[in-house]
């Protein structure tokens, strides 16, 4: 079943703030983030073990108790169990991430994606979410940005584990469908060409957005759409660079991306439209791209995106972003500019 099919909006809720990403977010107002997502008729939230340790999904299973699980869609990831035990946060190795989620839980993350911590990191994700089942499941970080020089190693032991596994809760209705999670290109180009593998679409997060989007332009868009896959955007606004954040791909902005965020913005001014709408709407109008799920922590973020979806940009804006060398020639613009 392609995502496009599964999704009954565009935009969708990426929980990964929900897990103290970056900063201890207070209980109640994790929750009221949700709640304002529900309430503004979002109805697909994208979750992972790895946020936080569990602490996303334990709060997101709280947040949507209640509501009307026929309404609703949810993703989550494999790849990582997390244990009752507790480790130091400190000393975890999380690949250029190390210090994503130290204000997370303490309990210890194991990598593993075998055909058993598959099974088992959906039982227990299905505990924390609080929830009897799971529609999206995504094989969780195989990629370079983790693993390194190791990557591939752990991408075939995925293959032998996960991708079948994840295959068969589809095949046997289980699950809907499944995919990557990533960070990175690399994998999915991969995946896509494997023989006997058959994933529904792919979570790209970083890699299709207005600041960064030419690899994924030139070695992944194309071959999902012909194939009927979809594409959600994880991350539209570049770790919050886009918006005038001070971190790009998890770490502080370079000058060149400061200076590229400037050019953009002086357009967008011109124009009179917000960074938001030019973010979300450059990733929506790539025919591969079945949603967007900005992350949000805080309740009137999730106001923000829905009126950025909804905004009227000018075609000239696209025009002149693309006659100032900002977007590839071959990225598809709204409206055909």
């Amino acid at each position: 079943m392609g995502l496009k099919n599964i999704l009954t909006s565009r935009l969708g809720f990426g929980a990964a703030p929900l897990g103290n990403m970056f900063r201890a977010i207070p209980e109640e107002e994790a929750l009221a983030t949700v709640e304002a997502a529900w309430n503004d008729g979002i109805r697909f939230f994208d979750n992972a073990p790895f946020y936080g340790a569990g602490l996303a999904e334990i709060r997101m299973g709280q947040a949507l108790t209640g509501k009307p699980r026929d309404e609703y869609v949810i993703g989550t990831k494999v790849g990582r169990l997390i244990l009752d035990e507790v480790e130091d946060v400190s000393a975890r190795d999380l690949g250029e991430k190390g210090e994503v989620f130290k204000h997370g839980l303490p309990n210890r993350i194991i990598n593993d994606y075998s055909t058993d911590a598959t099974l088992r990191s959906i039982e227990d994700s299905l505990k924390r979410l609080k929830t009897d089942r799971i529609d999206i499941v995504w094989v969780h970080d195989v990629a370079q940005d983790f693993y390194g020089d190791e990557w591939l190693d752990v991408f075939e032991s995925a293959r032998k584990g996960a991708f079948k596994t994840l295959d068969g809760l589809r095949d046997e209705g289980v699950i809907k469908a499944w995919g990557l999670g990533v960070n990175r290109v690399e994998p999915i180009e991969l995946l896509l060409g494997l023989e006997g593998n058959r994933p529904d679409g792919f979570l790209l997060a970083g890699r299709y957005t207005l600041l960064d989007h030419d690899k994924a332009l030139q070695r992944v868009m194309p071959t999902v759409a012909e194939r009927g896959l979809g594409i959600i955007v994880g991350g539209p606004y570049s770790s919050g660079a886009l918006v005038g954040g001070p971190n790009f791909e998890y770490a502080p902005a370079t000058p060149a991306i400061l200076d590229k965020v400037a050019r953009i913005k002086a357009l967008a001014d011109h124009h009179g439209i917000s960074m938001k709408a030019a973010g979300l709407q450059f990733a929506l109008a790539n025919p591969a791209v079945a949603a967007v799920i900005p992350g949000a922590s805080r309740p009137d973020r999730i106001a923000e995106d829905s009126a950025a979806l909804a905004e009227i940009i000018p075609t000239d804006f696209w025009r002149d972003l693309r006659a100032a060398g900002l977007v590839n020639p071959a990225a598809p613009l709204p409206f055909g500019a």
